[in-house]
């Protein structure tokens, strides 16, 4: 009896720590696949903006999915942009932010609420 309640709490210390440790790593390793992606698309926006002299509209999604955005996946970033030629990309996991995002006047991923509405 005493040596499972250990191994009890001994596991639940575990996992505890775990969760922790794991929040509290930076998102270059949490999200790594996502800023990944991210990067890709956005190389193609800055590639796109260089070529047309403007950035794609968010509307646009015959543009958008070339640039490798794709409308109602989650697994993708959602665009957005202002009239001044700022743009932001925001992984929407559902649960009412912060979420993961690049903004392209800071140039980096954060997580934070999304800047341009």
């Amino acid at each position: 009896m005493k040596k499972t309640l250990i191994i009890s709490l001994s596991l639940i210390v575990l996992i505890v720590l775990s969760i922790t440790i794991y929040w509290n790593l930076p998102i270059e390793i949490t999200r790594k696949s996502d800023i990944k992606n991210g990067n890709k698309i956005i190389e193609n926006i800055e590639s796109y903006r260089q070529k047309s002299y403007k950035l794609p509209e968010v509307n646009d999604w015959q543009t958008l999915e070339q640039l490798g955005l794709q409308k109602d996946d989650p697994a993708k970033p959602v665009y957005n942009k202002d009239e001044i030629g700022n743009y932001e990309l925001i992984y929407d996991d559902g649960l009412g932010g912060p979420y993961l995002l690049w903004n392209s006047t800071e140039k980096k991923w954060t997580i934070d609420e999304p800047k341009i509405k």
